[in-house]
């Protein structure tokens, strides 16, 4: 069985750039073109080896600051025939209706009427930014639950991808496995979950380009064509291969990224990279099980993730990120622990 590759990159303005009364420019060019590798660096990328990712972007901040934000996001997305879907952080509502202090980081904190309203209220923003109607959702921090199934199948979006065991039971409350990592059909929804590989004390990480090593990524592709998985579905941000301050260069995630994309140029005919749009049926495996880590591997991917932390952040995130807490739930979510 042929092993497909789903490159999934959320696409977004961050929080932690975020200051009230500011216009969004600052805020752009942290999120979403931080140090000059942010969405044209990955774009180019993909386009010079003939790859495919999906971005999933959020349109909410339109709320807030009108759509030309989100234009600037969808549009070189669109124009390099990359795949554009839905993304969501519903905090944004919350800001647009003066709440900042104490906005609702979580579409799990909503209501099932209200999630709906949220959702289709983010795909019709994504459209009039000029996006094609969406197909596909993942909510902002994995927060995603039974109710939210049900608000996709009532508008049409056939695919959900907000699985992440590593994120699970909270926020990430879909009704699945921890460790499910196969596609499967609920509430009349295709749930595309987060392809994870399994740590010694058994806990899950995401295969997250922050998260795991290139001889890691490496390996959970080997593991999953050598075990028949159909699917791994992959994770980045806009953001993500710069500092968290947007600042500078994050050459430890950059050169993750860079081997992503040359692993699979090299290997298309074993891993061939698709999109959403191109998912006639979903692949045909079940009952997949994670990679198990191996102790060589994660000595060598905390040892880089220690030296890339001291590098290019605070000590203090350095000290948090190794001990394996995120700074907050709309950071990254590092899960950079043993």
């Amino acid at each position: 069985m042929t092993t497909q590759i789903l490159i999934t990159i959320d696409t977004e303005l961050a929080w932690r750039h975020f200051r009230p009364g500011e216009n969004w420019h600052r805020l752009f060019d942290r999120s979403c073109e931080p140090a000059g590798v942010g969405i044209s660096y990955q774009l180019e990328l993909l386009r010079r080896h003939d790859l495919k990712a999906c971005f999933f972007v959020d349109p909410m901040p339109a709320l807030v600051f009108g759509l030309d934000p989100i234009r600037r996001m969808v549009a070189p997305v669109v124009e390099a025939g990359q795949e554009v879907q839905l993304h969501l952080h519903s905090f944004w509502h919350d800001v647009a209706a003066g709440e900042d202090e104490k906005p609702r980081f979580h579409l799990t904190d909503f209501d099932g009427p209200d999630q709906l309203r949220l959702i289709e209220t983010a795909s019709n923003l994504l459209i009039a930014a000029g996006a094609p109607s969406p197909v596909a959702f993942r909510s902002g921090s994995y927060a995603a639950d039974s109710r939210t199934l049900g608000a996709l199948r009532e508008l049409g979006i056939h695919f959900d991808s907000s699985h992440n065991g590593a994120a699970a039971p909270w926020p990430s409350a879909l009704p699945f496995a921890a460790d499910l990592i196969d596609p499967v059909r609920d509430h009349g929804v295709n749930e595309i979950p987060v392809s994870l590989m399994r740590r010694r004390n058994g806990a899950l990480r995401p295969l997250q380009l922050c998260a795991i090593s290139s001889a890691e990524m490496q390996s959970a592709m080997r593991h999953a064509e050598a075990e028949d998985h159909g699917l791994v579905t992959i994770v980045s941000h806009s953001f993500e291969l710069a500092t968290r301050d947007g600042r500078r260069i994050n050459q430890v995630v950059r050169k993750r990224f860079d081997g992503l994309i040359a692993f699979l140029a090299a290997h298309r005919s074993q891993f061939p990279t698709t999109s959403f749009t191109a998912l006639d049926a979903l692949p045909e495996s079940s009952g997949s099980q994670p990679m198990e880590a191996c102790p060589l591997q994660t000595a060598g991917r905390v040892a880089e993730q220690f030296w890339a932390d001291a590098r290019y952040e605070r000590p203090a995130t350095a000290a948090t990120a190794i001990g394996g807490t995120p700074l907050s739930t709309l950071d990254l979510l590092p899960l950079v622990g043993l």
